[in-house]
């Protein structure tokens, strides 16, 4: 039988199958391939008895690490304005991320009954960088019918920074307290760390996974030369350059700089590139 695997526990995995949940066990196969079952994962299970294992995991399309989850297609990217202060370099890097584990990313702006006279400036740099971006008021339910509907065949991922009310969002859609929702910090101003575990939730003919909130994210992981491909503002002009290796820094003759010039790329993207740009390699120098 085939299934996907919804949650995993202390060595036991709860694969969703036929509609029916199988509380299995992994053989042992799996440690010798350096392979463990993770949360979305397609498997074969096979029943023997009152024995339930899991005998084959097909092959990924995505592989998170954090959260540990296979097979997710979209992202839901949480951020506020104010309660906690919207961080533009977090959520650039949050962007960044999902691009290059080639998920799909919508920008979601939560707690809109909060005033920003910066709004209407973000919205246009996201759009003008090809994202969709929502306005939400999650505790009034305003903004999530448009939510729901992007949900349907995907497996999504809620990310953001503490705080932003990726738990509250989650509580609304399936109608009662799955996951705790954290306190404000007054002195921090940012969300207590209150998710225990990644779980698939079944909703909307798709599937949904919490994750906790992060206050950091480091990039250095990512090859220099294949950054410039998680700024997908830069496709029309990348085979635009002089040079067939121009990572848009410093060569002359680069399309990608020109349209930055022209106002067709927004100068704060191309900014934050340069700077993670200049991180990673300053970063993988000092670790020599």
């Amino acid at each position: 039988m085939q299934g996907i695997i919804v949650k995993g526990i202390g060595g036991l995995y709860y694969v969703k199958s036929e509609g029916n949940t199988y509380t299995c066990k992994a053989r042992g196969k799996f440690r010798y391939s350096n392979l463990s079952p993770m949360i979305g994962d397609n498997v074969e299970i096979k029943i023997e008895g009152n024995s339930v294992t899991i005998e084959k995991i097909y092959e990924r399309t995505t592989e998170l690490i954090r959260p540990v989850v296979a097979n997710v297609t979209q992202a839901f990217v949480i951020f506020a304005f104010r309660h906690p202060d919207l961080n533009r370099d977090l959520l650039s890097k949050f962007l960044l991320l999902c691009e290059y584990n080639n998920l799909n990313a919508v920008v979601c702006f939560n707690k809109m009954d909060l005033e920003n006279e910066n709004i209407d400036k973000v919205k246009e740099e996201l759009e003008s960088a090809g994202y969709e971006v929502l306005y939400l008021e999650a505790k009034n339910n305003l903004g999530l019918e448009k939510l729901k509907e992007k949900i349907k065949d995907n497996i999504s991922v809620f990310c953001g920074p503490s705080g932003v009310g990726k738990s509250t969002i989650l509580n609304k859609f399936i109608g009662r307290e799955m996951m705790e929702t954290g306190e404000i910090s007054d002195k921090l101003k940012r969300g207590k760390h209150t998710t225990r575990h990644s779980e698939l939730i079944e909703f909307e003919d798709g599937y949904l996974v919490d994750t906790p909130g992060f206050s950091s994210l480091e990039l250095d992981f990512i090859p220099k030369d294949e950054l410039q491909y998680c700024f997908k503002e830069f496709e029309p002009y990348r085979d635009k350059c002089k040079f067939n290796n121009c990572i848009h820094h410093k060569e002359p003759s680069c399309a990608v700089k020109e349209a930055v010039n022209e106002g067709k790329i927004h100068k704060a993207r191309y900014d934050f590139y340069i700077k993670t740009l200049e991180d990673i390699t300053n970063n993988r120098g000092n670790k020599r």
